[in-house]
């Protein structure tokens, strides 16, 4: 039998979606260090959303869906990887946990949103809060810039991935 595995999906433009995503992938690794006898062993896999394919979903256990808000909406990027997969995954993923992490210039809502909407076709169950990372970034300057985490911001998103990887070491999801 195959290992549960926590998926973490990112798309970054500026850097600040992949460097939540590495976090999480941190976070949840030193979960995976800090195993104990009487938990599951988890594998994680972290990948672009244009390398996702329905394969990569289907051999999960639990998500991480990363990515920036532009415009209101989740990056074009990770829509194409929800295009491309969502039909070939519909009816195979249900009851699987996710969590969501958007980068945002203000409130990364409409990203959640779409998201939310997306897993709930699929069936899946959001097990923790979405963590929105506002990097307040408003003039175009600012908003192409590259993006670092503060260490408070990078410690939530690895938070994020140790819980996500204890939970699937428990069996809570």
């Amino acid at each position: 039998m195959a290992k549960p595995k926590l998926l973490i999906i990112w798309h970054s433009r500026t850097g600040a979606s992949e460097a939540m995503a590495r976090a999480a992938y941190d976070g949840a690794m030193k979960a995976i260090q800090n195993h104990e006898p009487n938990k599951a062993e988890v594998e994680v896999e972290i990948l672009a959303a244009e390398n996702v394919v329905p394969a990569n979903i289907l051999s999960a256990t639990a998500y991480i869906f990363v990515c920036p808000e532009n415009l209101s909406s989740m990056s074009g990027m990770m829509k194409e990887m929800f295009d491309r997969c969502y039909y070939p995954v519909l009816g195979q993923a249900e009851g699987r946990a996710y969590a969501t992490m958007i980068a945002a210039g203000s409130d990364g809502e409409g990203a959640e949103r779409q998201i939310d909407r997306i897993a709930t076709g699929w069936r899946l169950r959001r097990v923790t809060d979405s963590l929105i990372v506002n990097l307040q970034a408003q003039s175009p300057e600012q908003i192409l810039a590259p993006k670092a985490l503060s260490i408070t911001q990078f410690n939530k998103c690895s938070d994020t991935g140790n819980a996500m990887a204890e939970g699937i070491a428990l069996g809570i999801f």
